[in-house]
């Protein structure tokens, strides 16, 4: 089996030792996206909002392998504050529909830059 790694400038840069992804078969393994706006570099504000960024950063990704949030298995969410689980349940829904994926979610001591939240995902893409 080959492993292929996926960057799209739509998500934000790898700032440290890792890929935005790694597709291995018709497996893509999304590294955790924080919710920084890739044109500007910087995390945008409140839980909402960096809920959205985040899934469309893995949105992002996922497209550039040729898939999409349908092919998602399974969800990682680390959070900052867990009454903050709600709201991003709330916009999380909004970007699934059918069958959910497998999720799990934490609550962590600290995120990077500050952030309020954190999530990756693993998506099985149809063989090409």
């Amino acid at each position: 089996m080959q492993k292929k790694i996926i960057a799209t400038p739509l998500a934000p840069k790898a700032v440290g030792p890792y890929s935005q992804a790694v597709e291995a078969g018709n497996t893509i393994y999304v590294s955790g996206q924080l919710p920084l706006d890739p044109q500007v570099g910087k995390l945008v504000e409140g839980i909402e909002e960096q809920t959205r960024r985040s899934l469309r950063n893995i949105e992002a990704i996922l497209s550039e392998a040729g898939a999409a949030m349908s092919d998602v298995v399974k969800v990682t969410v680390l959070l900052r504050h867990m009454e903050d689980f709600a709201a991003m349940n709330a916009v999380y829904a909004t970007f699934f529909s059918g069958a959910m994926p497998a999720r799990v979610c934490y609550e962590v001591a600290a995120l990077p830059m500050g952030a309020l939240v954190e999530i990756d995902a693993v998506a099985v893409r149809e063989e090409r």
